[in-house]
């Protein structure tokens, strides 16, 4: 499944890399799964998560995380990617005006909207967008889903009380229909050691991990990234 990237011209955006995140499988093959490590803060280790064979890292926009990064700092980890990866901003509910400030002054690829943003906020800004929807067992993820009708793909993480994502804590993959048809992208609690079954399984159309491969939190383990990213190219689909 690749997802439609939405992608507008707004003049003010650089276009998604050409071997991006969004890029669509090439014609009569089913491109692997795509990888983004979220919560990158130096760009040293940035360059490195690069040169791993990840399709996307993710900048935490959001200034309560332990991993956020201020302006410069993700203005600062864009540049020196250059169109290496694909750079995802991640955002929980935040004010529109944060959102243009954001957009004026770091050169995003897509955009991540892990709160209570409705479809419109979302699509609202001429990228590609992901919308987290939190896995609770009780409301069925095709009708929660229908509520971002608009989303590029969603991101499918655990519930839990007091965070909004990076906890490391898993759910119950049986909550994913076999049959769900529109692309996702696959989160909480993967590792090295589960991400191969989660692949197979699953046949997510990527993967986002954070916590599972730290030292601390916002600082990566650099071979952890590489034994990942091992694990999801090796994984039968």
């Amino acid at each position: 499944m690749t997802p439609d990237s939405g992608h507008k011209d707004t003049g003010s955006h650089k276009s998604a890399p050409a071997a991006s995140l969004w890029s669509p499988a090439p014609a009569g093959t089913d491109r692997p799964t795509r990888i983004k490590i979220c919560g990158l803060r130096c760009p040293g280790q940035a360059c490195q998560v690069a040169a791993s064979g990840a399709d996307a890292i993710g900048l935490m926009l959001y200034p309560p995380s332990p991993r956020a990064v201020s302006l410069e700092q993700a203005a600062r980890l864009a540049e020196v990617l250059d169109g290496r990866v694909s750079c995802i901003g991640v955002f929980v509910n935040p004010a529109p005006q944060w959102v243009e400030q954001v957009l004026s002054c770091v050169r995003l690829d897509g955009l991540q909207f892990h709160g209570d943003e409705d479809n419109s906020f979302c699509h609202g800004w001429g990228l590609p967008w992901l919308k987290a929807v939190t896995v609770d067992g009780r409301t069925p993820l095709a009708e929660k889903s229908d509520l971002w009708p608009d989303a590029s793909a969603l991101l499918f993480d655990a519930a839990t009380a007091d965070a909004r994502g990076g906890t490391g804590q898993t759910f119950d993959w049986n909550a994913i229909p076999e049959d769900f048809s529109r692309p996702f992208m696959l989160a909480g609690g993967l590792t090295v050691a589960n991400v191969s079954e989660a692949v197979q399984r699953l046949r997510p159309w990527a993967v986002d991990v954070s916590s599972g491969v730290e030292k601390t939190r916002g600082e990566k383990d650099i071979t952890l990234v590489r034994q990942f990213v091992d694990e999801v190219r090796r994984a039968p689909i």
